[in-house]
């Protein structure tokens, strides 16, 4: 996997970012982990061990450890943190050369076996007998990084295990790196007669990855902006140049960079470090002496003057205006990374720059209208040992570069001779105040690969955390020195020379001239190949085969067991209150450190359906264009100063006992430090009663980067949007979903986009909000603390009472049609007493007219390779069979779909998935097959029938959907399942028991009940490249 990491934004947005599913438990009060390790001493041995360093974090809730390996110079960082769920992760510096893609295709290849681990992949193998909550390796410009996470201490040394020993003692085998690498081979592998084509991993996805216009982009300029070393190549591979890298090459490269005097280890959590470092010790370091590496990235040399180029790229059809399909963007050299209060200056100083409609780039840039958004690269980046800043745009007429040169260096004067406003200044360190106290769940990754590029120059790691120290230097440096920030602009920008003027435009023979190269490139090596060579090629392709095909001895891999899983989970118990006995308003208690959490559902069941394809533009637009007494500017910047975000998303909640019926609505989120919480529920309040709709040309902004978003979007979530369009005629939330969600929303925001006039759009907006932006179908749900939750409580009811709708007498209201049911959202509450009388109810739609088919779709993209999805529908999430399916999506994935989908088809990725849609998905990734890919879809289904599974591969599935089951939840999720779907406690406890229970007649009797052709309707959609023999078969759509 090929990683881009940035700046301090990088771990404060990955504080923002988590997503899960169940429960864990977060132990603030408690400080155990934190105070075992506070005792340890400068200069105490530990199992090969030197501690050099030891400090307290206290914004952060942890302490870090620095230490050193006395015999391979080995640089070792523990963060002791009460969080259960505990990370490793090692890192090396990887300064490839040349463009072959060798740090990339060894990190592939070192996880498909090891001395220890002889099997065949056996990275992927732990997927299935581990409770993991993460699992990956990152392939970075001068890194490669392998981190795990999980919550179970058995597991942990399990999974350290495997990674140690992959690392430092991979098997190498040439059969692995054919087929994660490059290989030449037959088209059809046992027919000599098809004709030599390449293949692989690695070769697929960098296709797919340089398919997207910004990966191009984003290249190109850090290839140009530093030329002179490892900077200038393609660390993750460039497709015309990975089939020139050697077996031998492979293997020599691991031999001078995967040495533990290269290493970085970090671990996290609340486990001992002890035990980390006895296992490390006793498993691989105790097996090495120190090297001196020579992996360094020497300072680039600076230029005396600007430099300017010209690359071309695919066009997009998807973009609002094919004319305009230029991008341009100045980027400036900075200061070196390992400086980490300059670092931690120019990262705030970029976002004051270039962050919200406030910025003095966003006005002169964007507001002028010359492109659709900012170029892909923008701001600052800390992913080389010396950072750059960006700044240009994108979507603009090849004629307008000079205009948007001379707007950027306009705008650097008016910097350094202006400033910025102090509420600004303050806003943005108010963001950072909130997301340092916001918690998420992956927070161990998120450290590790916030500190990962500094500490990969010999910065300090720990230095790095310490982010309430910087502020208060920077406050310090700004008091000291009122024209501080503009200095730097001045310094870096102004009087500058290193600075690249990057230009990019699309070549309409672009990709058939990179088809033509590499056809080339592929003929060139056809041609010097002897007879025997030839025979030999079509005899190791056999033989690649045959090894894909025979089943592996996993014996010798770790595994958890079904016994090792807890039969219950702790609890989230949940408050009902009714706001004048109508609107319910769920309130969960939880450790959230001093931020409160506030979220609003309101339901579009009386929308009109000529209203309904707008509905994701106004959720875009409408915490972004002004209310009340606001403009937009003056919103952007009260929403940055009293909270953490506001935002509005569309939702279609599929119903949990019929797949024909689902809930469909807007929600409404934010968060904010507890002292903010009456502006913030002001904010909402004034949003609900007074938005703006009278601003044309900010409309017109605001749709042309959503646009412009939603094309460049395509390429990296392919597979994702053919999942959605393939179940687009199998239930009525599908089909609503396409709109909301799919390529149709893709080429309904073109539309927008393309009118010489947005007030028919204006107009629209009001008449949702209409409809929208009442409490009269409206539940609410607050997280907080206990002692919070009074005074939220208060909040909460005074913005539902100012609400338009409220205390509407019954009579007054509208209708019911007859296509929507209502029901309880807590079913427990069908008996008992509840607040006067009143209940939290879901307003379900039913399509009456709908009738679930069969459609197949082709999108013909210009991409390099394809997106593939099938799915069929099965049953609602209350139906006693959906976990029986959801662990065979586990078990087709693990056993059938990877080794026919990735190792033999050469894909990115392949797999099946059942989530609460109903719809049994099977998807594949940056795939250069495509109807080939849906046979094999189906005959995973035909292998499922025939039950060729056994008790440990069902019980590796179970484990694999309990590792999502389990997977820890941050406080702000708590209860969340529960307030959008109505899924309580009890019926997960239901759930669990019956994952426990499934077995293997269960599992076949799935596969024949609903999988087989013909039993139950199923939808196919490819988004690729030209393909002759769908364009031949009339059952497929073309699009």
């Amino acid at each position: 996997m090929v990683l881009r990491a940035t700046s301090v934004w990088v771990l404060l947005k990955r504080l923002r970012s988590a997503r899960s599913v169940s429960h864990c438990s977060w132990r603030w009060n408690s400080s155990s982990a934190r105070e075992r390790v506070i005792q340890y001493t400068v200069g105490e041995k530990i199992h090969g061990f030197t501690v050099n360093q030891v400090t307290a974090v206290p914004e952060l809730f942890l302490t870090a450890v620095k230490l050193n390996h006395d015999n391979t110079g080995a640089q070792y960082m523990h963060v002791a943190r009460d969080d259960p769920n505990n990370l490793f992760s090692v890192q090396f510096r990887t300064t490839p050369l040349n463009s072959t893609g060798v740090p990339h295709i060894l990190e592939h290849v070192v996880l498909c076996g090891s001395e220890k681990y002889q099997c065949r992949d056996p990275f992927f193998k732990m997927l299935t007998r581990s409770l993991s909550t993460f699992m990956n390796a990152f392939t970075a410009s001068d890194y490669t990084m392998y981190p795990f996470s999980t919550q179970n201490s058995k597991d942990f040394q399990n999974l350290l295990s495997v990674y140690l020993d992959a690392v430092f003692f991979p098997c190498l085998r040439e059969l692995d790196f054919w087929q994660e690498g490059w290989r030449l081979e037959h088209d059809t592998p046992d027919d000599p007669s098809s004709p030599l084509v390449f293949k692989g991993v690695v070769f697929n996805e960098m296709k797919g990855v340089f398919a997207n216009n910004e990966n191009v982009y984003a290249q190109h300029l850090q290839n140009k902006l530093l030329p002179d070393h490892t900077y200038s190549v393609i660390s993750g591979g460039d497709p015309l140049h990975i089939p020139k890298l050697t077996w031998e090459e492979l293997k020599h490269f691991h031999a001078t960079h995967y040495h533990p005097s290269n290493a970085r280890f970090f671990t996290y959590g609340d486990l001992p470090l002890e035990q980390h470092l006895k296992q490390i010790q006793e498993q691989a370091l105790g097996k090495f002496q120190k090297i001196e590496p020579d992996t360094s990235v020497p300072i680039q040399p600076r230029w005396s003057e600007p430099r300017e180029y010209h690359v071309t790229c695919g066009p997009d059809s998807m973009v609002p205006d094919p004319v305009k399909q230029t991008t341009y963007s100045v980027s400036f050299l900075l200061d070196d990374i390992t400086n980490s209060f300059e670092a931690f200056t120019l990262s705030l100083l970029s976002s004051l720059l270039v962050s919200g409609p406030n910025s003095p780039f966003y006005k002169a840039l964007i507001d002028a209208r010359i492109g659709t958004d900012f170029a892909p690269v923008v701001g600052y980046d800390g992913s080389t040992r010396e950072a750059c800043f960006s700044v240009g745009l994108q979507g603009i007429a090849e004629q307008d570069v000079k205009t948007v040169k001379q707007i950027i260096n306009k705008t650097i004067d008016e910097v350094i001779e202006n400033g910025f406003e102090e509420e600004r200044i303050e806003a943005l360190l108010h963001k950072i105040e909130i997301q340092l106290k916001h918690q998420t769940t992956n927070f161990g990754l998120a450290l590790a690969s916030y500190v990962a590029t500094n500490w990969n120059h010999d910065g300090d790691p720990v230095e790095v955390l310490q982010i309430s120290e910087k502020v208060a230097r920077f406050r310090q440096s700004l008091k000291d020195n009122p024209r501080f920030l503009q200095d730097k602009v001045k310094h870096y920008f102004k009087e500058n020379p290193h600075q690249l003027a990057l230009s990019m435009s699309p070549d309409e023979g672009y990709l058939e001239n990179q088809t033509k190269v590499e056809q080339g490139k592929l003929q060139e090596k056809i041609s010097s190949l002897s007879m025997e060579e030839k025979k030999e090629i079509y005899e190791k392709g056999l033989e690649l085969i045959t090894a894909q095909s025979t089943p592996q001895d996993v014996s010798s891999l770790p595994a958890l067991k079904v016994s090792d899983i807890q039969r219950t989970f702790p609890l989230t118990p949940v408050e009902m209150a009714y706001v004048g006995g109508e609107v319910p308003v769920q309130y969960c208690s939880q450790p959230t450190n001093g931020v409160v959490y506030f979220r609003a559902f309101t339901s579009l069941n009386t929308l009109p359906e000529d209203l309904k394809p707008y509905i994701p533009l106004f959720c875009n637009v409408i915490t972004r264009m002004g209310c009340a007494s606001l403009n937009y500017r003056q919103l952007d910047q009260l929403i940055e100063l009293k909270t953490g975000g506001m935002a509005a998303s569309p939702k279609i909640l599929q119903d949990i006992d019929d797949l024909d019926m689902y809930e469909q609505g807007v929600l409404f989120t934010s968060l904010c430090l507890d002292r903010n919480l009456p502006d913030m529920m002001q904010l909402w309040t004034d949003i609900f009663n007074s938005p703006h709709f009278d601003d044309e040309e900010h409309l017109r902004v605001l749709v042309m980067m959503a646009a412009q978003e939603l094309s460049n979007g395509i390429p990296d979530s392919g597979h994702q949007y053919a999942a959605v369009r393939a179940g687009k005629t199998l239930t009525p939330a599908g089909n609503l979903g396409e709109m909301f969600d799919g390529l149709s929303q893709v080429q309904q925001m073109k539309r927008i986009a393309e009118m010489p006039e947005l007030v028919t759009v204006l107009r629209r907006l009001p008449r949702i909000k209409l409809h929208l932006m009442t409490n009269e179908n409206m539940r609410c749900s607050v997280n907080a603390a206990a002692q919070e939750i009074p005074e939220m409580s208060k909040e909460v009811e005074k913005f539902i009472r100012n609400v338009p709708g409220f205390g509407k007498k019954k009579k007054d209201r509208k209708l019911i049609r007859s296509n929507i049911t209502e029901k309880l959202l807590n079913p427990e509450e069908a008996g008992g007493e509840v607040s006067g009388g009143s209940r939290a109810t879901k307003k379900l739609v039913s399509e009456p007219t709908f009738k679930a088919c069969q459609m197949k779709t082709h999108f013909q993209l210009p991409f390099p390779v394809n997106y593939v999805s099938e799915c069929i529908r099965t049953v609602p999430y209350m139906n006693p069979d959906f976990t029986s399916l959801r662990v065979l999506a586990r078990l087709l994935t693990a056993k059938y779909l990877h080794r026919e989908i990735r190792e033999k088809g050469g894909a990115y990725g392949g797999g099946a998935t059942l989530s609460h849609s109903g719809l049994f998905s099977f998807y594949s990734y940056r795939d250069p097959n495509s109807l080939d890919t849906i046979s094999v879809f189906r005959r995973s289904v035909d292998w499922a029938k025939m039950g060729k599974f056994t008790a440990e591969d069902i019980d590796e599935a179970k484990l694999s959907v309990f590792s999502v089951v389990d997977a820890p939840v941050a406080p702000s999720d708590k209860g969340l399942d529960r307030f959008l779907y109505g899924i309580s406690d009890e019926i997960k406890q239901k759930r669990r028991e019956q994952l426990f229970a499934v077995d293997h007649d269960g599992l076949v009797e799935v596969a024949n009940k609903y999988l087989t052709t013909g039993h139950s309707t199923c939808g196919a959609a490819i988004l690729g490249p030209e393909n002759e023999s769908i364009a031949r078969d009339p059952t497929w759509v073309q699009r």
